[in-house]
């Protein structure tokens, strides 16, 4: 891939992704430039990267054929209005900003350009990223081709309907946090009945990465799945009834609404 890639942002995320297309040999350091305005976040970046770093976003979009919109959700309007009439038909704007609808960042940037509203997720950085995408009035096919290899060498990439973004965000885009909590707890319950921390730390990591490539692997069911583990009378039976009563499934559901709903605010605090 011979295009310049540049970050507006360089947070987690941006280094996340920056950090995935050089792994999966889609973009080399030379090529990618990043912008912030914080100077720790630039020298995280150039380390985590070896990318170069300023904190001139002008001078991003300046040298960039795909700009990545890596603020945050409430910066976007004032970045946004700074690039308007800097933008050439020529590049590709590419948004991660949770809440961020098409329609605004059009209004913010200009009507000519093409746009593509992306939620990733961190995990892109070791190129499981889970990761949903929306084009724009003016984008082209060829963008969504782009989009799709850049995320899809990252991880997972599924072109969505715009209205499911928000939804996205609350799955795929908090979902990782979410999981970090569930290792954390498996990890504390481990050392609660006497495993050393450390064993019970990778036991914990490797119980979820091996459920999940199951999953994969199979294409059963969870449920399926969880009741070939689940032998009657058994142990398994006994810590899933704990489960149910304790509420797991419905904390889960209403993590994911929750965060859903902080999307759609995001989104109305940008009206």
């Amino acid at each position: 891939m011979q295009r310049r890639i540049g970050f507006i942002g360089a947070g987690q995320m941006a280094v996340a992704l920056a950090g995935g297309f050089i792994r999966a040999g889609l973009a080399s350091p030379q090529s990618i430039l990043a912008s912030d305005i914080l100077p720790t976040a630039r020298q995280r970046f150039a380390k985590s990267t070896g990318a170069a770093t300023t904190d001139d976003n002008l001078q991003v979009v300046q040298q960039s054929d795909v700009v990545w919109l890596a603020v945050k959700p409430q910066q976007m309007a004032e970045v946004c209005r700074q690039l308007h009439g800097q933008i050439t038909p020529q590049k590709l704007v590419v948004s991660i900003a949770a809440g961020v609808s098409l329609e605004r960042l059009t209004a913010w940037l200009g009507n000519d350009v093409r746009l593509v509203r992306v939620m990733p997720n961190t995990p892109c950085l070791v190129g499981q990223g889970a990761s949903a995408y929306a084009l724009g009035a003016r984008a082209t096919s060829d963008d969504a081709e782009l989009v799709q290899s850049l995320l899809s060498a990252v991880g997972v990439a599924c072109q969505v309907d715009e209205t499911l973004l928000d939804a996205v965000t609350g799955l795929s885009g908090s979902g990782p946090a979410f999981v970090y909590v569930l290792i954390e707890a498996l990890s504390d319950a481990g050392v609660r009945v006497g495993l050393p921390r450390a064993l019970a730390s990778k036991l914990a990591v490797q119980t979820v990465r091996g459920s999940a490539e199951m999953v994969l692997a199979t294409g059963e069911h969870p449920a399926v799945l969880k009741d070939r583990v689940a032998s009657p009378g058994g142990t398994t039976i006994a810590g899933l009834a704990a489960l149910e009563a304790g509420g797991l499934r419905a904390a889960v559901m209403a993590a994911v609404e929750a965060a859903t709903s902080r999307s759609v605010e995001l989104g109305k605090q940008q009206l």
